[in-house]
């Protein structure tokens, strides 16, 4: 079913022990979200054999988010990108920022008012773009773009898999479970 909205942008921090596994910190509000776009980038290879095609595999190899908010706030520019503030509250960038990975989750409303709920659990963003230009005739509003890089966790489930995205379709029976969206990164349960 196509969806028809996008709301609830938060990140969580990441840390990460001496393996690189990583622990994800409580969610935050990002931003008032306008738009996002994933895109995905796969590894693929063909095996050729007795004059055809034998087999093919096509893996997750990373992905891009970009996403269109209203502002980021210089919590999230310290949080996502590693600007600092200064004593008087100036958020100051430098060549040496570096970015922290973090996890990105949102929702994104279905025509049957049910939502679609996300979660990217390992992202790196770069700085933000920002578009400006002067008031004219009419009024136009310029906000920002980020775009982060999508990557595998390092840490894997106990099928050994390396996760990258989990999404959940709200439903009767899971109502529960997206109540609490929110308060942690969600983690999969599996038998």
């Amino acid at each position: 079913m196509a969806t028809i909205g996008l709301d609830k942008l938060y990140y969580a921090p990441i840390t990460e022990d001496q393996n690189g596994h990583e622990t994800y910190g409580t969610p935050v509000q990002l931003a008032k979200a306008i738009s996002a776009d994933l895109s995905i980038e796969l590894n693929e290879a063909t095996l050729y054999a007795d004059d055809g095609q034998a087999e093919s595999v096509k893996e997750f190899k990373s992905g891009t988010l970009s996403l269109g908010i209203d502002d980021i706030g210089t919590e999230a520019a310290v949080a996502l990108i590693g600007a600092r503030l200064d004593q008087n509250g100036a958020l100051v960038s430098s060549g040496e920022d570096v970015s922290r990975y973090v996890a990105v989750g949102f929702r994104a409303r279905k025509a049957n008012g049910k939502y679609k709920y996300y979660w990217l659990y390992r992202v790196l963003f770069g700085v933000p773009a920002t578009n400006l230009a002067t008031k004219g005739d009419s009024i136009s509003f310029a906000t920002p773009t980020i775009e982060g890089t999508i990557l595998t966790r390092n840490k894997p489930d106990k099928a050994n898999k390396h996760l990258w995205k989990v999404e959940l379709t709200e439903n009767d029976t899971n109502s529960g479970i997206v109540a609490v969206w929110y308060d942690s990164v969600y983690e999969p349960s599996f038998e």
